[in-house]
């Protein structure tokens, strides 16, 4: 285990490490490191974590970790990383965990990351790059899924058709995209959902009443879209719910009983009567 985290080191990652060949844990996060990512990282067979974010690392994503054959965590975020995402990295068979958010990654996300042998896949973060697209229907395929994060990117299409098969996701980040259509009343059915976030995309149509049976739910972001309709009474039944946000919509009709408890809310910023008042 070599850990080397927060102490302001510059310059590049020596390749040298890529000789380490007993290395299980390698944590280099909250340095000021530049260059690229030494592809000899890669001849690490032992190797189950890499965390190299917040630094200033820069080019591409070297293929050739997806050789490291037990790497279980891989976190590149907040660095200054360019080029496509590596489909290859879908063929790690321990991965559990993708981070790579704050980069300037481009491109489409690749189907592949969303192998239905990677059934212990529980997170991915790809937010605030500039991942075009749409978002890949494969993801569904990831039954271990706890959460996934695509927010601030400039992903186009509309929300894939998952119901059924993401039965652990408890956190789902779409915001701050190009995504339209109708909200799928599928995100109703995800018993373990505490987190979602479709703000800032193009959505239309009504809220599916079907949100109403989000028990776990915590904190709800449907603002800045094109949405219309009343706001459903069912969301009024969400006991959990500590942070709602529906502004920047064309909603109508009253606020639902309940809703104006919730502890952080705009529901002032929509006009709108409250139910019964």
């Amino acid at each position: 285990r070599l850990c080397l985290s927060e102490n302001a080191l510059s310059g590049e990652i020596p390749p040298d490490l890529g000789s380490l060949a007993n290395l299980e844990e390698l944590y280099l996060w909250r340095n000021r490191l530049s260059g690229e990512i030494p592809s000899e990282l890669g001849n690490l067979p032992h190797l189950d974590s890499l965390d190299l974010s917040a630094n200033q690392l820069n080019g591409q994503i070297p293929p050739e970790l997806s050789s490291i054959p037990r790497l279980r965590e891989l976190v590149l975020s907040w660095n200054q990383l360019s080029g496509q995402i590596p489909p290859a990295l879908s063929s790690l068979p321990y991965l559990t965990m993708l981070n790579l958010r704050r980069n300037q990654l481009t491109g489409e996300i690749p189907s592949t990351l969303g192998n239905p042998a990677n059934r212990n896949f529980r997170g991915l973060d790809l937010s605030g790059n500039q991942l075009s697209g749409a978002i890949p229907p494969e993801l569904g395929s990831l039954p271990s899924l706890t959460w996934l994060d695509l927010s601030g990117n400039a992903l186009t299409g509309e929300i894939p058709s998952w119901p059924g098969r993401l039965l652990h996701l408890g956190s789902l980040r779409l915001g701050g995209n190009q995504l339209s259509g109708e909200m799928p009343s599928w995100l109703g059915s995800l018993p373990n959902l505490e987190w979602l976030d479709l703000s800032g995309n193009e959505l239309t149509g009504e809220i599916p009443p079907e949100l109403g049976s989000l028990a776990k739910m915590r904190s709800l972001d449907l603002s800045l879209n094109q949405l219309s309709g009343a706001i459903p009474s069912e969301l009024g039944s969400l006991a959990s719910l500590t942070a709602l946000s529906l502004s920047g919509n064309q909603l109508t009709g009253c606020i639902p009983e309940g809703l104006a408890d919730v502890e952080t809310n705009d529901l002032a910023d929509l006009g709108l009567p409250l139910c019964g008042a």
